[in-house]
């Protein structure tokens, strides 16, 4: 799969291509040397003066309250290949069982109380006579 290169790097390999030596007239010669390095001058200040206005545009919207462009790292890994973190080893995981609540808490005492009953509610009052 091949990838399309940007305009400024088909740019530059263009003019890498272009040999000065190969025109016959001494003043084309000359004048393709001095126009060559002129557009690579502004190659150089066209890509600081991007970078500037980038930075600058990041600073504008840091200070607006925004964030400014994403920094993309590459996906190659740096240093390790591999895992060589010990918490597997260091950390023993625990088995979770749920338990009931009341399970713990023991009755050790219980009282009868007398309510009036014509201050239950009526579903209270018909199991109470039903009982009796």
């Amino acid at each position: 799969m091949a990838q399309k290169q940007s305009p400024e790097k088909q740019v530059e390999e263009l003019l890498q291509t272009i040999d000065p030596s190969k025109f016959a007239d001494q003043s084309l010669r000359q004048t393709l040397t001095v126009l060559l390095n002129v557009i690579e001058q502004q190659q150089l200040e066209i890509k600081e003066l991007r970078e500037e206005n980038q930075k600058l545009r990041d600073e504008n919207n840091r200070l607006k309250g925004e964030q400014g462009k994403p920094e993309i790292k590459s996906n190659k890994s740096k240093g390790f290949k591999s895992n060589h973190s010990s918490e597997k080893e260091r950390h023993t995981p625990k088995k979770h069982t749920k338990s009931s609540k009341n399970q713990s808490i023991k009755v050790d005492r219980t009282s009868i109380l007398d309510y009036p009953s014509s201050e239950l509610p009526p579903d209270a009052r018909t199991f109470i006579t039903l009982q009796n």
